[in-house]
């Protein structure tokens, strides 16, 4: 095995190789791929892996996750470096695997770091043999693979996309480092001035190696002496060595922005520059330009794009435009840098304001900013004509010329600038004639995102109820959605770009989508097995009511706004209504469902036989009086915390909604280690209100009396819609005391925030003469024994018998209330 795996660590390695996790539990960060219950997890400890492609900056551990992989496999483990190794490597790797098959009869996992450095015939070489079999190929790349490895390979490997740690992670690693006896620190007493800790985390950039080579630096040259293998040791063992924040800055140097101009990164920040200046946000284009100039971007390349925005976005609406931007780059060809970069700020604030602008001292302000903090590109603004299916790069993006006056309220700056301001207009010229507007529309794009923040969409929703019935159960609700993004743009729709834009861009419902951070090549077999599974409760119910039960499945699913790497629980999955749709949506998370019955558990099990281990959702029977804590409890021993919880209708009176939200509060408090939920987990619930549904007295009236005037109907349905109103408004009845407001209330007491829409829909459905028959039992309909205190007994025959003639020849339009909820810490 090669020495980059060797299970031996030398205490002279650096201390960035001598702290490589040696398992998944030492494992830092990367929650989206190696967390409990996420996919790679579970193929890696059932050494059950395929191909797969590691891309990522560096520091951020795709080395490291191979070398957990080496040390957990029972295959053959083989590395290669890209950099140093050619075709001649790889087929004495190929043959070191055929060997060692055919005398152990195990696979080989060939790990190839810097994949994007071999060209494409050495990558081509490795095909076959990844197609065959022979080899499991692991590779780690730096470059988006979508453009810098063979597309041959993608499309056979399942790709995850490492994000630079998070300052919580390498706060962790440092410790780690200085707690362990073994490898790290641990032989010491090692102590920081206040901030000097601080600034090696926030100086590292997300890179953990970085960190260790800073804090190894630091603490090894401030004592006297540094002689640890020495007998005694210098210094002792349990002897102090305190890090001044002088020796901390001195011990880690500012991390160059990443950039790289034939890279990733290239692209998307001169996407999200084009895409500021379009949408005419002057702050978020200084910071793309400063990220530019800052990384050493051709000033050249810069004009160019901006001579291309200057007719593109702005046209005709100022015609000087591409006069401003021509002249400013003949002007910076005689200054050059660094003064040449007034040019450029100016150019570019010309065209994200359109009036001509001297203050290009923004540029500075966002330069410093640009200095300070290194920052992801927001994915609606990254580059999305490339590689919009593997990561979902782009979008969410909302066109600007979909709108009314070519422009649209959202965000451009990164997130963690949100809210900045680089560019203010001053009071002279003609910035004074754009100075309220400018001011107005960043107003308006702050209110806009702050709104979507607590966002939650509009919905459709309806289902056929057995209503007031003594013996009945929770009532079942459906539902369909509207995109509010859409319904804000439906008064353009005369604009044919706005109607091809919105038709394009709002399918998913979404209004801003998180980054796809993982990829599976498409597996038609496996995407025919869940089209046959999903398709199996439609075969069961009659069409109409198959195509209201795909609405409120689209509807919890969007509003959970699903990656492909979470994980989900579905409450009685029985029917596999949301089962099959969602495991199709997280095909690198896991998705879990609790079956109510036996009988339901098989069926799915049946339809998902032929599925991958891997691939199957994992299910549970509820045994009788287990709750959600219980069975999250059985899900946790597995090694699962859940990202959703999905729930339909799993409210029958006040009691129910407590004990729910006690529960979940319950799970929500244990520890990280062994919780059954994830950190910023949240819970969709679809809910039917019975209070609020169906009165027969208003559906006799519209529908089968027509409205008109037939006594002695009036008098009895007036009577009727009385008794009606008082029935369900009973306080004391535990079925109709709650409502939507009455589920808000008891989460959010229990310390939840919770969004919600209540929509009215309408159903066409036909009434049995069974129903009837029961609705109006005076022996066990409750709803039946108060119409006939308000009406008498004989009118209760006469309603009867009135429906009963109406349910042969009409289809009634039966209206339907339901609330759906997102609840989160």
């Amino acid at each position: 095995m090669d020495e980059l795996f060797s299970s031996s660590t030398l205490l002279k390695e650096p201390l960035a190789a001598r702290m490589r996790p040696q398992n998944l539990d030492e494992y830092i960060g990367q929650d989206h791929i190696v967390g409990r219950g996420r996919l790679l997890r579970r193929a890696i400890a059932a050494d059950q892996l395929t191909s797969v492609i590691f891309y990522g900056p560096p520091g951020s551990g795709k080395t490291t996750l191979a070398r957990v992989i080496a040390n957990h496999t029972q295959s053959n483990f083989i590395t290669l470096n890209a950099v140093l190794t050619g075709v001649a490597d790889i087929r004495k790797s190929i043959a070191q695997a055929e060997e060692w098959y055919n005398l152990y009869s195990r696979k080989t996992i060939l790990f190839v770091d810097e994949v994007h450095r071999w060209n494409k015939a050495q990558q081509d070489a490795l095909l076959p043999w990844v197609e065959n079999g022979t080899i499991i190929l692991i590779g780690a790349t730096t470059e988006n693979p979508f453009f810098e490895v063979n597309k041959a390979l993608v499309s056979r490997s399942r790709v995850f996309q490492l994000k630079a740690l998070t300052k919580e992670d390498l706060k962790k690693a440092a410790e780690q480092a200085l707690k362990n006896v073994e490898r790290g620190y641990g032989h010491w007493n090692v102590q920081f001035e206040e901030g000097a800790l601080g600034h090696l985390i926030d100086t590292a950039n997300g890179d953990a190696r970085s960190l260790l080579n800073a804090l190894e630096l630091a603490i090894e040259t401030t004592p006297e002496k540094w002689n640890p293998y020495g007998n005694p040791p210098e210094p002792a063992f349990g002897s102090t060595i305190y890090i001044s924040k002088e020796a901390a800055e001195e011990s880690i140097q500012k991390k160059v922005v990443l950039y790289d101009r034939d890279g990733d990164y290239h692209y998307d920040i001169i996407s999200a520059f084009i895409k500021s200046l379009r949408g005419r946000d002057p702050d978020a284009a200084m910071y793309w330009l400063a990220r530019m100039v800052r990384a050493g971007e051709d000033p050249h390349f810069i004009f160019r794009r901006m001579l291309i925005s200057a007719c593109e976005d702005t046209g005709l609406a100022d015609p000087l435009a591409i006069t401003v931007v021509t002249s400013c780059e003949e002007a910076f060809d005689r200054v050059g840098l660094p003064e040449g970069r007034y040019h450029l700020a100016h150019a570019a604030l010309y065209l994200a304001t359109c009036p001509k602008s001297n203050s290009s001292m923004a540029f500075f302000d966002a330069l410093s900013s640009v200095e300070k903090e290194d920052a992801d590109v927001p994915n609606h603004l990254k580059d999305s004509s490339r590689d919009a299916e593997g990561f979902g790069h782009g979008s969410g993006y909302l066109y600007p010329h979909a709108y009314k006056d070519h422009w649209v309220a959202q965000q451009y700056l990164p997130d963690a600038l949100m809210g900045r301001v680089f560019y203010t207009p001053s009071s002279q010229g003609y910035e004074k004639t754009i100075r309220d507007d400018v001011l107005s529309r960043r107003e308006l794009q702050i209110a806009a995102i702050l709104e979507k923040s607590d966002y939650y969409s509009q919905s459709e929703q309806s289902e056929p109820e057995v209503t007031g019935s003594k013996n009945s159960e929770p009532l079942k609700g459906v539902a369909s959605r509207s995109a509010t993004a859409k319904s804000c743009a439906s008064e353009f729709m005369g604009n044919p770009i706005s109607e091809w834009w919105i038709n394009e861009h709002f399918k998913s419902g979404a209004l801003k989508n998180p980054e796809n951070l993982t990829f599976s090549p498409v597996n038609e077999y496996k995407e025919t097995t869940l089209d046959k599974a999903d398709k199996s409760w439609q075969s069961r119910i009659d069409s109409n009511r198959a195509e209201i039960l795909l609405k409120i499945r689209d509807t919890m699913t969007q509003i959970a706004t699903l990656s492909r790497h979470e994980r989900s629980l579905i409450w009685n999955a029985d029917d596999g209504l949301l089962l099959w749709e969602i495991a199709r949506k997280t095909p690198e998370g896991v998705t879990c469902g609790v079956c109510h019955s036996q009988k339901g558990k098989e069926v799915l099990e049946q339809y998902s036989r032929t599925l991958g281990n891997l691939d199957k959702p994992i299910l549970e029977y509820q045994k009788e009086n287990e709750n959600l804590l219980e069975m999250l409890d059985v899900f946790a021993l597995k090694g699962i915390a859940f990202d959703h919880i999905f729930f339909r209708n799993p409210f029958a009176n006040k009691k129910s909604i407590e004990e729910l939200a006690e529960q979940i509060k319950q799970a929500s408090l244990k520890p990280e280690e062994t919780s059954s939920v994830a950190k910023n987990f949240n819970v969709i619930i679809a809910q039917k209100i019975p209070c609020n549904g169906q009165r027969v007295s208003k559906l006799i009236a519209s529908q089968v009396l027509a409205n008109k005037i037939f006594e002695p109907y009036n008098t009895l349905l007036s009577q009727m819609e009385q008794a009606e109103t008082e029935f369900f408004g009973d306080k004391t009845n535990p079925l109709f005391n709650w409502n939507n407001d009455t589920i808000v209330k008891i989460f959010k007491d229990a310390g939840f925030k919770v969004s919600y829409e209540v929509e009215r829909i309408i159903e066409k459905r036909r009434i049995t003469k069974r129903e009837i028959a029961n609705w109006f039992n005076l022996e066990t309909s409750a709803y039946a024994a108060a119409i006939a205190k308000a009406t008498g007994d004989a009118s209760i025959q006469k309603i009867s018998s009135l429906l009963e003639n109406a349910s042969e020849h009409t289809i009634f339009s039966w209206e339907t209330e339901i609330a759906f909820l997102t609840v989160s810490l």
